[in-house]
């Protein structure tokens, strides 16, 4: 399969959004959930709803991927940040615009490991092993040393989300594969959609919030919006299956063209003439009308007697996730 090689930003998903005219999930709502921490006025904290499963996260009125905090802010100077406040569908629906698709989990576990998936050189991180905050700032956006929700000392640079390839890339080319944004992923039921990655407010050892490993992983009811939750695409290989002709029968009375696949299945059959093969120079063309050439008019011409066609090779779609 093809991955992204990074997650979906907000100039790409406002491309989507001006050329179909959609609506996300949290515009319908009118609501989203947003880091108390980054509430632009103290006062909502008091007033406002949180989650009772992660009391830190208030739903704020107005707030969706244009205006991520709520009114009075804005995703302009962030256009090249993960888009955030979609829903599992808003996301596959961006995808199927693009003609790609969401990533199943063994997919993109497969390539966040960067090919470090045997028993020797499995790592706990994209980077290694070290658990210390000077090596995880280099590869992710979390939330580093400072006490969560109100103190991030901001040791890789970034509060919240941060620009699309900011950090360095994993084995594959891969980036964001942890931290920045939890990332949807396809299949799971309604109300316990995959989420892979980590975000920005993850720790590396799980003190608070999740563990920031290479397997890391949540559930969320597919319509909940945050403002730590993106998506990234990926696009299934087209596979050519190949065909080629055969000569079935060819001892007994009647010969047959038979298209036969690699597994020896048999697709299609050409009933030949009843006759014995003649050998035929496939790089020479016969020129009808050339008097040099006799051959008896009531037998079949000698290049009647057996073609070889060339045979379209259909293409399919295959995933193991399909």
């Amino acid at each position: 399969f093809f991955m992204d090689v990074a997650p979906v930003t907000n100039k790409e998903f406002g491309k989507f959004v001006r050329a179909t005219y959609y609506e996300t999930e949290a515009e319908k709502f009118g609501w989203s959930f947003v880091l108390s921490s980054f509430l632009p006025n103290a006062e909502n904290l008091h007033e406002a709803e949180v989650d009772p499963e992660a009391e830190d996260w208030v739903a704020v009125d107005g707030a969706y991927w244009r205006n991520p905090e709520g009114p009075g802010t804005s995703y302009k100077y962030r256009e090249n940040h993960p888009v955030v406040h979609v829903s599992h569908r808003d996301a596959a629906e961006y995808c199927t615009w693009v003609g790609k698709r969401l990533p199943g989990e063994r997919e993109w576990e497969a390539a966040a490991r960067g090919g470090n998936v045997g028993p020797k050189n499995r790592t706990l991180y994209v980077w290694g092993d070290d658990q210390t905050t000077d090596a995880a700032k280099e590869y992710a956006n979390l939330w580093g040393d400072g006490d969560f929700p109100w103190d991030n000392k901001a040791e890789d640079g970034w509060r919240a989300t941060s620009p699309v390839k900011t950090f360095k890339p994993n084995l594959f080319g891969l980036y964001d594969m942890t931290g920045n944004v939890w990332e949807w992923q396809r299949g799971g039921k309604h109300k316990k959609r995959i989420v892979r990655g980590g975000s920005y407010v993850d720790s590396l050892d799980g003190s608070f919030n999740h563990a920031a490993t290479l397997g890391v992983r949540a559930t969320l009811h597919g319509t909940t919006t945050t403002g730590n939750v993106g998506f990234r695409c990926v696009k299934s290989p087209k596979r050519k299956e190949e065909y080629h002709w055969v000569y079935d029968n060819e001892g007994s009375g009647t010969a047959e063209l038979v298209l036969e696949d690699e597994q020896g299945n048999r697709k299609q059959r050409q009933t030949q003439q009843n006759q014995q093969p003649q050998p035929i120079d496939l790089y020479e063309d016969d020129d009808e009308f050339d008097e040099e050439v006799i051959h008896d008019p009531t037998q079949p011409r000698p290049d009647e007697t057996r073609k070889r066609v060339l045979a379209v090779k259909p293409r399919t779609v295959r995933s193991d996730e399909l």
